[in-house]
């Protein structure tokens, strides 16, 4: 198992971390808030381990299931390519690295116009919507997919309190801050809010690909 950091070891500003290795669950450090897609308070202890292999009988949490299954962690060479596109508007330049995301849809129930999903091989039209609407739809994304720039200034993260959300028949959705450390070194899009695979399937992993949709992922009590 890799070796969970002691308390000494944490930033000051960062007391909550995520701790894996390729084989084993998600070890949460820190007691962040932790909720369900239904808004439930899911109760974490000063260390708790998540499920990442999808077949636990105790979800969110893990139960030993990975060593049973021969779980591993390990991305796959055809995965989507993980790589930020940017789309530059007149007044706002929105980037986007599609092999983050989550497809957690926000984006095109929010501003339609700009994120149209049918349009390919362009599917980002940033002078198409208001830029104060565009930056609040971006800022819903929970994968970190999504990013603007005004001007210069490339803006991928928020100022929130460590939380993370349990999304229905979905990945588990970090935000405020959580560190990620894990054997392979991945690094999120964004250090501020990332969603991680919880289905077992994603070609990303440990980030979430939307899988969990292809392989009708089911997680009723969450």
């Amino acid at each position: 198992m890799y070796p969970v950091p002691s308390v000494s070891r944490m930033n000051k500003n960062r007391k909550t971390m995520v701790v894996f290795d390729t084989y084993g669950p998600y070890l949460v450090v820190g007691m962040p808030k932790c909720t369900n897609s239904k808004g439930m308070k899911i109760e974490l202890g000063p260390v708790s381990a998540l499920c990442r292999c999808g077949g636990s009988g105790d979800k969110p949490f893990c139960d030993g299931t990975h060593s049973k299954i021969g779980f591993a962690g390990t991305k796959d060479p055809d995965r989507r390519e993980d790589k930020v596109i940017e789309f530059k508007g007149k007044e706002i330049t929105i980037f986007d690295n599609r092999g983050v995301c989550s497809a957690d849809g926000a984006c095109i129930r929010e501003s339609p116009e700009v994120f149209q999903k049918d349009k390919k091989p362009m599917w980002i039209f940033p002078d198409e919507g208001e830029v104060r609407m565009t930056v609040e739809t971006i800022e819903k994304c929970p994968s970190g997919a999504l990013s603007y720039a005004i001007g210069t200034q490339r803006i991928q993260d928020l100022d929130r309190e460590p939380s993370i959300k349990v999304a229905k028949n979905g990945p588990l959705e970090f935000v405020g801050w959580i560190e990620l450390v894990d054997d392979q070194e991945n690094k999120p899009e964004s250090k501020e809010h990332y969603t991680l695979c919880r289905c077992g399937a994603s070609k990303n992993k440990p980030f979430c690909d939307n899988s969990h949709k292809k392989i009708d992922f089911n997680d009723d009590k969450n």
